[in-house]
């Protein structure tokens, strides 16, 4: 692995961020930053002539059904079921802090 980022470059960044870093931690984030790194460089170096740019790597289409107005439920049947109605609406407990 070649230096990508120094243990310099790391408490640079965390006291950026405003992160207090234990000798160890630094250690540990200096190696997983550079390996982050490294990896990077492996895609950037990449041949990808003649790929054409994708978002997904499978073909997406609508899974949904069609928007279709269906048969709508009878008012009076389900005003019925409810435990409390009125003016054929539902009657629902007020919410705190309004008036009724």
């Amino acid at each position: 692995m070649t230096e990508r980022i120094s243990r310099d470059d790391v408490a640079h960044v965390a006291w950026l961020a405003r992160l207090s870093l234990r000798a160890d931690e630094l250690e540990r984030f200096t190696l997983q930053l550079g390996d982050v790194l490294d990896h990077a460089a492996d895609v950037a170096a990449l041949d990808l002539e003649g790929v054409p740019p994708t978002s997904h790597p499978y073909p997406v289409g609508n899974v949904l059904r069609a928007d279709v107005p269906d048969g709508a439920l009878d008012r009076a049947e389900v005003l019925a079921q409810a435990p409390e109605t009125e003016e054929g609406q539902f009657r629902v407990p007020p919410v705190r802090g309004e008036a009724p």
